[in-house]
């Protein structure tokens, strides 16, 4: 486990984004607000007393990857690569638990109105219960290896080293600020959601777990760089959270789907409530596939929504 000492030292490195950072640094700053949040749960992911901490680790692993990747083009590759394989093996292993975390909660609550076949529910449970124990035995494995040590230790000497591995502008006339910048990666980032219109219409599952990834990554693009932007990036940051909750339930049911298909030893009776549940959420995906457009889709794309987000930048000074 992390020392206080190093999760010290970056919470004394923590800084709000300016205007005038390098961009470099600016994403230096945001990498380094959630590797805090990524340390400060690792205890309570290995105790798996609080399911929200193995969701909050991941989460903050998960925007680090997508953060590296939005600001890739200011680091030498060599500086970055082994971070970036640090985080897909951390996010990796969190994520098997918390799979597993999500369908056992929702299997409980379906306990609730269902208590005619609690039995049979408990015993697909039972079963989801030892692989998420044995999915957490792989994830301490992995936060006690040498290598996640050797991880964490190199990407707190990258985060508290301002210059370190940064490709630097050709000139001083090279765009390079955040000011500069920062509304050149949000429109591409809002280009690359606004793309998939052509799409919903016969949209598959791969395309709106596709879409989900993008609208993470618009989110991820607009929060880095709320220190600098006005009170509307807020209210716009909220719509996309709207939109993520919406897509990621879609794509916990995809996921649940899969992972209960694939449960084996189930008796007569319990394969037959585990079908049933599975019949149901699928039914309650194909909905919310239906009503994407209408509920989600055509609400974020409107002309008052997209105008916050164009006020907000207009604080990029």
């Amino acid at each position: 486990m992390v020392s206080e000492k190093k999760l010290l030292l970056l919470q004394e490195h923590a800084a709000p984004v300016a205007g005038d950072d390098a961009i470099a640094e600016a994403g230096r700053k945001v990498l380094l607000q959630d590797c805090i949040k990524m340390l400060e749960n690792e205890e309570g992911s290995r105790a798996g007393e609080d399911i929200e901490c193995v969701h909050d680790m991941r989460v903050a692993t998960r925007r680090m990857r997508s953060v590296l990747n939005m600001f890739s083009d200011y680091f030498k590759v060599g500086a970055i690569a082994a971070h970036v394989e640090g985080l897909r093996q951390t996010a990796k292993a969190l994520g098997h638990v918390r799979d597993l975390d999500v369908m056992i909660a929702d299997l409980q609550d379906y306990t609730v109105s269902h208590e005619d076949i609690a039995e049979p529910i408990s015993g697909i449970i039972n079963r989801l219960e030892k692989k998420r124990d044995q999915a957490r035995e792989d994830l301490i494995q992995w936060l006690d290896s040498k290598n996640y040590k050797r991880f964490v230790n190199g990407y707190i000497n990258f985060l508290t080293e301002p210059g370190k591995g940064v490709i630097g502008p050709k000139s001083r006339a090279e765009p390079h600020q955040v000011r500069h910048i920062a509304a050149l990666m949000i429109h591409e980032a809002l280009a690359a959601v606004r793309a998939y219109e052509v799409v919903l219409e016969d949209a598959d599952y791969d395309t709106m777990h596709a879409l989900r990834v993008a609208f993470k990554r618009l989110r991820y693009t607009v929060d880095s760089f709320t220190d600098v932007l006005g009170t509307g990036a807020s209210t716009f940051v909220d719509q996309l959270k709207d939109v993520q909750d919406y897509l990621g339930r879609m794509n916990d049911i995809v996921v649940a789907s899969e992972a209960l298909n694939r449960l084996k030893k189930l008796n007569e009776v319990e394969s037959a409530v585990r079908d049933a549940y599975i019949v149901m959420i699928q039914a309650e995906a194909d909905e919310r596939m239906t009503n994407f457009v209408g509920d989600v889709w055509e609400p974020f794309n409107t002309r008052t929504v997209q105008q916050k987000l164009s006020t907000a930048m207009l604080s990029l000074r």
